[in-house]
């Protein structure tokens, strides 16, 4: 009954905004809203595009893939030994417990077997994962565990040595490995589930559908709850061109032979870019797009599973719901930029047009979604006041579609908080992304303390390229500006 309220409310406040228009002011909001309608026909079409493709992918498209597999898996007789690789940080006990319990059920259900490597850094952790599989006894007797307990110099670290120990055991073309963050539980069924995939040679690893356990605050859950709602439209709508847009790094899985390989295992855990201004980057976090990349560029496809999910113990980072979300959209933000530009180096005819359209669109996104707000605060001082209302019930009506759209795709409640949600993940993440692109040397993960170096930080080169990293932001924050500025007749 509240949240009907809410909904109740919220459309009456959509109704007064466009009632407080004057009526004479019609032309000047028209002239005024002239960027953002432009921008919107444009986003609006992009999104669109990607709900019809999930859509499709979903109620068509991936059921056939699924049956086609499982018989091809069915008739070839395939069974795959299964590589489960857990990376552990420090996680809480009531955490850890129930995660490994899933991951050494899900190993004792696959048919050819299973090995689990637990890559830790902290006793505690060896020994709770210890008792965990001791404990299930009997129900895990065709599990092999190895803990390999490491000095704590980062995940790309402890996953290489992992691929390694791995690599030993010579997997085979129709092996898989399954990499998993240690607060991540799996379904029982995952082997069977993921296996059949990759029958098909052409794909070299597959990502899943997610969900969020979360204790903390009902914002900081409703926000998450929208993420992994967009995250299933996208990655449908990628999965329907065979290449998704990230290997998540809480669950994926990969072709056991290419992840032990070389070259794949050296780029995991030293991926590095060249950048004109920054010089030599260093990759510290973004393992996955590490590994997304690798296979992108050597013509592997990367499939999405709808059906199957994971589940992740997510936590707030901070007390304050904005400083946790901006943490969390600094690294998450900064991993995708930093792969991005080499990405859209390779040629769309080997790739795939949309997938490169879609990686160009998250850097032309950052602009166009800041054009808006630009653009209407220039109208409201040199046009007119009336534009803000306008804007102010446009933003609510279509974000309010948009989230009800998103809601039946995921087939959940639709919280009164779902829009204004939507809108501060759009501004806020365009602005986190224009920070990030122009600082793209800037890494830390959100509970590990590792990043750059005191040392390297304090230096005079790097006081000089902090101070360049503000002003080339500034610089094209001030064209993007002046753009709107004529663009919407303000000037």
């Amino acid at each position: 009954m509240k949240n009907l309220i809410g909904h109740g409310l919220y459309l009456g406040v959509i109704a007064l905004l466009v009632l407080s228009i004057p009526g004479h002011a019609m032309a000047d909001v028209s002239r005024g809203l002239v960027v953002v309608g432009v921008i919107g026909a444009w986003r609006y079409t992009w999104a669109i595009t990607n709900f019809l493709r999930a859509l499709y992918y979903i109620k068509l498209r991936f059921p056939r893939l699924r049956r086609r597999a499982e018989r091809i898996y069915a008739r070839k007789d395939i069974c795959p030994h299964a590589y489960f690789l857990v990376t552990s940080y420090k996680i809480a006990p009531d955490v850890t417990v129930p995660v490994y319990q899933s991951i050494f059920r899900a190993a004792e259900m696959a048919e050819g077997g299973a090995t689990v490597v637990a890559s830790v850094v902290d006793s505690a952790d060896a020994r709770l994962i210890a008792q965990v599989f001791d404990g299930m006894g009997d129900s895990v007797s065709h599990v092999r565990l190895f803990i390999d307990q490491i000095a704590g110099t980062g995940k790309r670290d402890a996953l290489a040595r992992s691929f390694r120990l791995i690599a030993r055991e010579a997997p085979t073309r129709h092996d898989v490995l399954i990499v998993i963050d240690g607060d991540s539980a799996v379904p029982e069924d995952l082997v069977a589930r993921t296996a059949p995939f990759f029958t098909d040679a052409r794909v070299g690893a597959l990502t899943t559908d997610e969900h969020a356990l979360i204790k903390d605050s009902a914002l900081f859950r409703t926000w998450f709850d929208l993420r992994f709602a967009q995250r299933q439209v996208m990655m449908s709508s990628m999965g329907l061109s065979g290449r998704v847009l990230t290997l998540t790094g809480r669950m994926s899985v990969f072709r056991a032979d290419l992840a032990t390989r070389g070259d794949f295992i050296d780029m995991v855990q030293s991926d590095h870019i060249d950048h004109w201004r920054l010089g030599r980057v260093q990759f510290l976090t973004g393992d996955d797009k590490s590994t997304w990349f690798w296979l992108l560029r050597h013509g592997y496809r990367m499939a999405y599973l709808p059906d199957v999910t994971s589940v992740s113990m997510e936590s707030q980072p901070d007390p304050s719901f904005v400083k946790s979300a901006v943490t969390l959209m600094i690294r998450w933000y900064g991993n995708m930029l930093r792969t991005n530009g080499r990405a859209l180096m390779l040629s769309p005819f080997r790739i795939g047009f949309f997938t490169w359209w879609s990686i160009l669109d998250q850097r032309v996104g950052i602009w166009t979604t800041l054009a808006g707000p630009i653009s209407v605060l220039a109208s409201a001082v040199m046009v007119s006041p009336a534009v803000v209302p306008a804007y102010a019930a446009w933003v609510m009506a279509s974000r309010y579609v948009f989230a009800a759209i998103l809601t039946l795709v995921r087939g959940k409640s639709f919280p009164i908080a779902f829009p204004f949600l939507l809108y501060f993940g759009q501004i806020v993440g365009a602005a986190v992304k224009s920070y990030v692109l122009f600082r793209l040397d800037r890494q830390r993960w959100t509970r590990q303390s590792a990043a750059p170096s005191r040392a390297s930080v304090g230096s005079l080169g790097q006081r000089v390229l902090r101070m360049s990293s503000t002003y080339v932001h500034a610089l094209a924050l001030g064209w993007l500006t002046f753009g709107v500025f004529v663009l919407s007749g303000a000037l």
